[in-house]
């Protein structure tokens, strides 16, 4: 049992985040889809969302933002910032492009 009350380990979160995003629920916050939505460089899609969740890097610690731990899921174009909500289950916050 993972207590995601906690901030969990930089590699312990990298892989239950991928796993959630294979096997678990996503749901996207109305923050991220409008992000999604309106970057400068063209609409975010959803199936980018999941290629960062699935094969991205977590390079920073997780910070405390409104009650829950927040991970920064990499890959060289894209940004995702979620919250775990349990071991099946996660938010996304916001997400970004990165410029080239």
């Amino acid at each position: 049992m993972v207590d995601v009350t906690r901030p969990l380990p930089q590699n312990e979160a990298r892989k239950l985040v991928a796993k959630i995003a294979r096997e678990g629920s996503v749901v996207t916050s109305t923050h991220a889809k409008q992000e999604m939505a309106s970057d400068p460089l063209g609409p975010i899609a959803l199936n980018d969302i999941m290629n960062v969740l699935r094969m991205g890097r977590l390079f920073q610690p997780c910070e405390m933002s409104n009650g829950t731990w927040r991970y920064r899921i990499h890959t060289d174009r894209f940004c995702v910032v979620v919250a775990i909500r349990s071991e099946d289950s996660l938010v996304v916050v916001t997400t970004w492009r990165k410029k080239s």
